[in-house]
């Protein structure tokens, strides 16, 4: 997984749990795509503050990630029901099973990535 996508996954799952100030920050270098320096002088501190902070937030982050795992788990169930998407598109090229079914399936997976 590229390293953009992670730390963005990694701060939807768990940037609740960082401070305000970590939040506004983190979220200006990963999400808003802001340089140290941009963000440094937006916040009045040193750029090397700024990298040490982020630094620590994508530590705390990757730790919540090693004991909670709710991003690996999450990544596996969208997985599973791509696959189960996949085989309903065979099941309706084949017209073998009935419509309904199908449809009862699609309306239970796309409940389930709702709730992802």
């Amino acid at each position: 997984m590229n390293k953009i996508l992670e730390q963005t996954l990694l701060y939807d799952f768990y940037g609740e749990l960082l401070t305000p100030h970590q939040k506004e920050i983190y979220e200006q270098f990963v999400l808003d795509d802001l340089s140290l320096s941009e963000i440094a002088e937006g916040a009045g501190i040193s750029r090397q503050g700024v990298h040490d902070l982020v630094r620590r937030c994508q530590k705390a982050l990757e730790e919540y990630e090693e004991k909670l795992r709710l991003v690996e788990r999450f990544l596996s169930i969208k997985e599973k029901v791509g696959k189960i998407d996949r085989i309903l598109e065979q099941w309706e090229e084949k017209k073998e099973d009935p419509e309904e079914i199908v449809k009862q399936i699609r309306t239970i997976s796309a409940g389930i990535i709702e709730e992802l």
